[in-house]
């Protein structure tokens, strides 16, 4: 047993004794609510390791560092249904099958919160704020403003794209190199993001980077350890593992000056001045409310959306790198249709929708890498909880969410899961594939199999009207690098038909920190 996988026992070990030696301090109605969530008479089945008094405490802490084959084992049971996983203080509900997924993604937030369920894996009370999870306004911004300026933004993102490869990879002559791609990687996302949010120079200053880099990194992994304190020692001990209080700090100390002018200009010339910023702050600033036109509020706002951003994307780019040198007869098309594409169109937006066969590779990743065993996950806050049309009810203040992992790895939904087909999508595009019933809610159509689609059998985004805000920007920017990267470097595995393993620690699924490549300049 590794030290990582001891210290997670331990942790967990001891926090359970705690919980269970304050369950008399705890308020009546939690106590309430603990009692529905689980009681012996839930008809909902469950998951455990073994029987016994000890079987859902056993399970809980096999979930922590085995949580893909413990789903895997749920869904074989119960192929199409809802079963229950116990985690150390509470279940996880999961629906297994396509007509339970589409429920859950039509469920308005009154009913199935997707905020609270993001907060618990997060913990974004701790790691972030109250206020991001109570008014989330920034996820308008950026599903509206920023995917509606991408085409007019592309010429700032290629610009940033070229100049950020150069800069941090750093290659001289056409010697090969090793380049670790995710810290690297990380980078460079930074860097074009913070184009768009909030352009030069500040984009280039690489302290303001590192403090992008560094505050995603510490929400997605603080939040893991912060979710195995029990909830009524939070307020003492989730402070020890939180930097949200130091972040902010330090963000306003590149960003308090340009907010405060910022909002000087718009509160004296209104918002249509001549030559405003086409940025992320100015479409913050013309939506959000007045308790939020303040320079701290607006920099916890631009910290938060830079981590949605540098996550997805940098985790994702990185695991098409390593499966791109792992499965390298990849390369040879893909890079003959970027060039071609753009010796007709040129470096556009319109030009990247041209890139089938990038796209295509770039979702196969995705459905193999990009999700962990659950995601999609919602807490019930109606009242009355939520029921399913197969009359299954999940109750109130349940986590309920779909077996990500599973669903990617189903041969009803792919001909050889196991398999890295790169050009699977593109391939069904072009042979025509009939669309799928439009009676069926649950089908998907072929031709819509886009990296930026969604469907029952394709979650890495989600489904539904929760479907990620930022996915259009994020496909935007990753088919434009690795479009990049295809014409101006080779690349090949640091070790040939190894690719470095992918992480996996509770519900969080992430591509080696530590794995490399091998790179040089083609041009």
């Amino acid at each position: 047993m590794g030290t990582t996988t001891l210290l997670i026992y331990v942790l967990a070990a001891g926090a359970a004794v705690l919980w269970l030696r304050a369950r008399k301090k705890v308020r009546r109605d939690t106590l309430d609510e603990i009692a529905s969530l689980t009681s012996r008479k839930n008809p909902i089945p469950t998951i455990a390791e073994a029987e016994g008094v000890l079987a859902s405490y056993r399970t809980a802490l096999c979930f922590l560092g085995n949580a893909t084959d413990v789903v895997l084992r749920g869904c074989r049971q119960f192929p199409e249904g809802v079963f229950r996983l116990p985690m150390l203080f509470r279940w996880e509900y999961v629906a297994n099958g396509p007509q339970l997924l589409v429920e859950i993604a039509a469920a308005p937030e009154s009913v199935l919160s997707l905020h609270e369920g993001t907060a618990d894996n997060l913990q974004t009370e701790h790691t972030i704020g109250a206020a991001i999870m109570h008014n989330p306004y920034h996820v308008g911004a950026v599903r509206g403003s920023l995917t509606r300026n991408l085409a007019r933004c592309f010429p700032e993102v290629r610009d940033e794209i070229v100049h950020a490869f150069d800069d941090v990879l750093a290659l001289e002559g056409k010697e090969w190199t090793t380049m670790t791609v995710l810290p690297q990687l990380m980078q460079i996302v930074a860097r074009t993001s913070n184009r768009l949010f909030v352009g030069l120079p500040l984009c280039r200053d690489q302290e303001f980077l590192d403090l992008n880099v560094n505050y995603t990194v510490h929400i997605f992994t603080r939040g893991q350890v912060i979710k195995l304190i029990p909830e009524f020692l939070k307020p003492t001990l989730a402070p020890l593992f939180s930097s949200k209080k130091s972040s902010l700090r330090h963000a306003l100390k590149f960003l308090g000056a340009l907010l405060e002018e910022r909002l000087a200009k718009d509160q004296e010339l209104g918002a249509d001045y001549p030559d405003r910023p086409n940025d992320v702050i100015s479409w913050l600033l013309d939506i959000a409310t007045d308790e939020e036109r303040t320079a701290p509020a607006l920099a916890l706002r631009i910290l938060t959306i830079n981590m949605a951003a540098i996550h997805t994307s940098s985790t994702t780019l990185t695991s098409a790198l390593y499966d791109l040198t792992t499965y390298p007869e990849h390369i040879l098309p893909m890079r003959e249709e970027a060039e071609r594409v753009i010796a007709e169109e040129g470096w556009t937006k319109a030009a990247l929708a041209g890139m089938h066969k990038i796209d295509s590779f770039l979702r196969e990743s995705q459905r193999l890498s990009a999700s962990g065993p659950l995601a999609m996950t919602r807490r019930v806050v109606g009242k009355n909880g939520f029921t399913f049309s197969d009359g299954t009810t999940i109750p109130h203040g349940a986590y309920l969410s779909v077996p990500a992992s599973a669903i990617h790895s189903n041969p009803d939904n792919y001909a050889n899961p196991e398999v890295f087909d790169g050009f699977r999508s593109s391939r069904l595009r072009k042979e025509g594939a009939a669309p799928a019933d439009p009676d069926d809610p649950t089908a998907t159509a072929f031709f819509n199999r886009h990296m930026v689609s969604t469907a029952p059998d394709h979650v890495p985004f989600g489904h539904g009207r929760h479907a990620c805000p930022g996915r259009f920007f994020a496909a935007t920017e990753l088919k434009a690098m690795l479009a990049h990267m295809l014409i101006n470097y080779d690349v090949k595995a640091d070790v040939e038909g190894v690719r470095p393993p992918d992480t996996v620690i509770g519900v969080m699924r992430m591509p080696s920190a530590k794995g490399k490549i091998m790179i040089r300049k083609r041009v």
